[in-house]
């Protein structure tokens, strides 16, 4: 109940803030598009005349008629719905699955309900009792649906056999064509009824759960916060618990009541033996009620861990945010404490030179006359070859100060919407290798960068690129076991994709395969004893997310990584 108020408490001042009118209004006048999965009963699918059917359909449709709301389905294949969603061509998914990555790139509802999935396989095949058993066995599930995505996280990419819907899944099973189909429980038993897929069962039940709700893209709290009032309201006025009723409640019946076997036992055995199946059929009943509790009840537990464990993590990233803007401000501070007596050498030391320069005439008459004398304690043989040199290596020691002073400025400077321009990666890749050199000196003795010629501009923050950038370069470097393995550095074309690349090549250590796809997850790191945080490739990824390109990481144990970052051509660039 709390949580409930908590919430309608929240979309009130949403509500009454600057504009929510207005929004509120375009919403109400405009028919909003949504999207689903047209094969996946009894959530969602189209019936005999083509009509969208199901819980979330009849759900939508409450909602739509307690907020004032119109609506029209799109349902199609779930990898398309969800390609439209994330294009713009509808409003709208009225089910999804939760999962962090999900949640990186959409705005997703608190759950309406909860799915259970299900291995499912054949009555006289091999049984498996959780995912890991699923290991070097065919395997079929709904393509871009949550399975397919915990699975592939789980390294089983390779044993899957992605189709277009859960039907299809089951249909393989049947065939022999798959070992196994993991599928939700109940999409998975009223499609085996209805296609009369008699020889699958399920082998395994609650083998993952997973959060179900509304789906839009980022930005769109309006169309959110509606929807989630409008649940609110739906589940207040007792609408939520028919629907569920009407559609998720009917697999649940089927089998033979305990009054049915009573009624035999009364025509079969004596009075005692009616009274005893009584007694049973009384405890059978409360088992199954304490049974369904209890299955709520560590449903629950499991969504508040989830929160918790949630909430935690925003906790960490905060406080790694506030230590980061505080190094920054120092940085700030240090690079004006080191300008101010670099920019004297600068001034002062070419007056130096000149000075000297015009020394050694007189100097040089001395040592023909008198022949070698010291100077600084130093022969003036010696000293007349190497004073010049040593002079200009000063100079140009200290506008190398001043170069990296200006870089670790840029660097260090904070925007809270940082500007794209179209920009050139080489001069972006350089700064970042100036920043990180004296690491690249200390980790290896064979460095190596190539910079593609006339690479097209992309569009870009470089502020944020070189951060990119020095991540990888620093997590290559940190991965060689010794000063004699490489690290390489390049930048290429690719005009088939139309993207600029950048690869950032090691001879280290590799990852394991089963760390390969945590890679970019916030906290996620191999190296916690030696400081590591987790956040360099997590914030990697997603700086490269927000320029529109990918980060790609692929690896051998033993024989180094290689990760690669593509960015499309700026439209103008791809114009010309």
């Amino acid at each position: 109940m709390t949580r409930r108020l908590l919430s309608l408490l929240a979309l009130t001042v949403l509500a009454l803030a600057p504009g929510a009118a207005a929004a509120a209004a375009d919403l109400s006048q405009r028919v909003l598009r949504v999207g689903g999965d047209r094969d996946y009963p009894p959530y969602e699918f189209l019936d005999a005349d083509g009509k969208p059917a199901g819980y979330n359909v009849d759900l939508t449709r409450a909602i739509a008629e307690v907020m004032g709301l119109r609506v029209e389905f799109e349902l199609g294949a779930w990898s398309a719905a969800r390609q439209s969603l994330r294009e713009g061509r509808i409003d709208l998914l009225q089910g999804m699955s939760w999962s962090e990555a999900r949640a990186r790139e959409f705005d997703l509802s608190p759950p309406h309900t909860v799915i259970s999935h299900a291995i499912f396989a054949r009555r006289d095949g091999r049984a498996a009792l959780s995912l890991e058993e699923l290991r070097g066995r065919s395997v079929a599930v709904h393509r871009d649906g949550i399975m397919d995505e915990t699975l592939t996280g789980m390294g089983l990419g390779q044993e899957l056999r992605r189709t277009d819907t859960p039907a299809d899944a089951l249909r393989l099973v049947a065939a022999g064509k798959a070992d196994f189909a993991v599928v939700a429980e109940l999409p998975g038993i009223w499609l085996t009824r209805a296609l009369k897929l008699d020889n699958v069962v399920p082998v395994a039940h609650d083998v993952a759960s997973q959060r179900y709700g509304y789906a839009a893209r980022h930005g769109d709290a309006e169309l959110m916060a509606r929807v989630v009032e409008g649940l609110a309201i739906v589940k207040k006025t007792g609408r939520y618990d028919a629907i569920r009723q009407k559609w998720l409640g009917v697999l649940e019946q089927g089998r033979p009541s305990w009054a049915e076997y009573a009624r035999y036992g009364a025509v079969l055995l004596l009075p005692v033996v009616v009274v005893l199946g009584g007694t049973v059929v009384w405890t059978r009943s409360l088992q199954h009620e304490v049974a369904q509790r209890t299955a709520l009840l560590a449903r629950e537990v499991a969504e508040r861990q989830q929160a918790v464990e949630q909430l935690r993590l925003n906790q960490a990233q905060l406080v790694q945010a506030d230590k980061m803007a505080a190094l920054g401000v120092l940085v700030s501070g240090v690079a004006h404490e080191i300008n101010n007596p670099n920019g004297y050498l600068l001034l002062n030391l070419p007056v130096l030179k000149d000075v000297v320069l015009d020394a050694v005439e007189p100097l040089e008459e001395r040592y023909r006359a008198e022949g070698d004398f010291r100077v600084g304690g130093l022969r003036w043989s010696r000293l007349r070859e190497e004073l010049p040199e040593m002079l200009g290596e000063m100079i140009e020691g200290s506008r190398r100060i001043k170069r990296i002073v200006e870089d670790l400025k840029d660097f260090a400077r904070q925007e809270d919407a940082p500007r794209l321009a179209p920009l050139e990666l080489n001069g972006v890749v350089a700064a970042a290798l100036r920043l990180v050199g004296n690491s690249i000196k200390g980790a290896t003795r064979h460095f190596e960068v190539s910079y593609a010629d006339g690479l097209p501009r992309v569009r870009g923050n470089a502020q944020r690129l070189e951060q990119v950038v020095v991540n990888l370069v620093l997590n290559a470097c940190q991965s060689l076991p010794d000063p004699g393995r490489a690290v390489r550095v390049s930048t290429r074309h690719d005009p088939r994709e139309r993207a600029v690349l950048l690869v950032v090549e090691d001879e280290g250590v590799g990852i394991p395969p089963e760390h390969l796809s945590r890679l970019t997850d916030p906290f996620f790191t191999t190296k916690r004893e030696s400081g590591g945080t987790g956040l360099g490739l997590s914030v990697s990824s997603g700086i490269v997310t927000e320029h529109g390109g990918t980060l790609r990481f692929s690896s051998r144990e033993g024989a180094g990584t290689t990760a690669v970052v593509s960015l499309p051509v700026a439209a103008e660039e791809g114009a010309a």
